[in-house]
C-alpha cells in the first residue's frame, strides 16, 4: 500500500477547504430561503384561504419546486466534497498504519 500519498491527501483537503466552505453555505442558504419562499407565497395567496390551504398552494407553486431542485444541487455538490474529505482523511490515517507497522516491523 505504498501508492497512498498522504501529502497529496492533505493538500487535497487544503486546497477544497474553501470550495466545501462554499458548498455548505450554499446549502443552509437554500434549506433557508425554502422556509423565507414558502411565506412569501402564502402571503401572496388569497387571505381568506385557510392556513393549510395557503401552505398547499404554496408548497406546489413552481417557485418552491424550483428552489427545492436547488436545495437537491446544493446538497449533491456539498455531499461529494464531504465524502471526498472523508477519503482523503482516511488515506492519511492508512499510511499512518502502515507506516506505524513498517516501524514496528524494522524493530523486530
Amino acid at each position: 500500500m505504498s501508492d497512498i500519498d498522504p501529502i497529496a491527501a492533505a493538500e487535497f483537503i487544503q486546497t477544497n477547504a474553501e470550495k466545501m466552505a462554499k458548498a455548505k453555505a450554499e446549502r443552509i442558504y437554500v434549506s433557508e430561503y425554502k422556509d423565507s419562499l414558502k411565506a412569501i407565497l402564502m402571503k401572496e395567496i388569497n387571505g381568506d384561504s385557510s392556513v393549510a390551504q395557503q401552505s398547499r398552494e404554496a408548497l406546489a407553486d413552481q417557485r418552491y419546486l424550483d428552489c427545492l431542485k436547488g436545495l437537491k444541487e446544493a446538497v449533491v455538490v456539498e455531499e461529494t466534497l464531504r465524502w471526498k474529505f472523508v477519503a482523503a482523511q482516511a488515506k492519511i490515517e492508512i499510511w499512518r498504519s502502515f507506516e506505524s507497522s513498517r516501524r514496528a516491523e524494522a524493530r523486530l
